[in-house]
């Protein structure tokens, strides 16, 4: 394989897909119902999440972003947080490192591609420990820094990523301050390649209980999330085949996998 470079970052203006970071327009665009394959590609990132989830449980996405994770949960407890602003934001100007919920507030957090957002790891898992009731999960989807994933990095000018980070570091950020869109797209997997590490940093809080690597072609022809490029309709039988064709693909996960699934357990003390 070729040699890729260690860092590199780029900002969210040189970003070569289309309406970058435009919330309010990718929660217009999935509402319509155009495309049936990004529905396709959310319906399988999230659903998933219900397995680890029961009616009563007490519910809170930090960094919801457009929101899309709460369409498909099966709970009437479920809340959304932002730092934005927006009207279908439940928790509006909520900094997930730094919530202001009272400790032991909820039985589960959630979190859709945050982690490689957040300047400083540390503070969102201690925070997300701090508002967990004993015994709760954290359930995460967030990117796999995947060889085809640092390509797709490189060709479309998305984020950016350092592999040199010290996730271990609370005072050093992971990405650009600066920069709101900013991201590291290679923290998710310093964290959870050797989550024993990370965990004893910060203090054996949690304990893993589901990991799992997803996402290839559904990913690349789904037309994008937020940000939109080009893709080939499909209809509902060959969306469930690419599904099903990627949960093969991704068993390499080192080369092809593009998103991952994890939940940790936080631990009585």
């Amino acid at each position: 394989m070729m040699l890729l470079p260690k860092k590199i970052y780029f900002h969210h203006s040189q970003n070569r897909m289309n309406d970058e970071g435009n919330i309010l327009a990718a929660r217009e665009y999935f509402f319509s119902k155009k495309n049936k394959n990004l529905y396709y590609l959310l319906k399988n990132r999230f659903s998933w999440m219900n397995n680890f989830i029961n009616d009563d449980d007490n519910i809170i996405e930090l960094g919801c972003g457009p929101a899309f994770v709460k369409e498909f949960i099966n709970n009437k407890n479920f809340k959304t947080s932002d730092i934005m602003m927006d009207n279908f934001i439940d928790f509006k100007g909520v900094d997930a490192v730094d919530t202001k919920f009272a400790n032991e507030s909820f039985s589960i957090v959630i979190s859709s591609n945050l982690i490689h957002h957040v300047a400083h790891p540390i503070k969102l898992f201690n925070e997300v420990n701090r508002i967990l009731k004993p015994g709760g999960l954290y359930i995460i989807q967030d990117v796999n820094f995947s060889y085809m994933f640092q390509l797709i990095i490189l060709l479309m000018r998305i984020e950016g990523y350092d592999k040199t980070t010290d996730v271990l570091n609370d005072e050093v950020p992971c990405n650009d301050i600066n920069d709101p869109w900013s991201g590291n797209n290679a923290v998710p997997n310093l964290i959870f390649d050797d989550f024993t590490k990370f965990n004893a940093r910060l203090g054996n809080k949690f304990e893993l209980i589901y990991s799992k690597k997803n996402e290839f072609f559904g990913f690349l022809n789904s037309g994008g999330v937020i940000a939109k490029t080009f893709y080939i309709p499909l209809n509902n039988l060959l969306n469930e085949l690419v599904i099903k064709f990627d949960n093969q693909l991704t068993r390499f996960h080192r080369i092809f996998a593009l998103q991952q699934s994890i939940v940790i357990k936080k631990l009585n003390h």
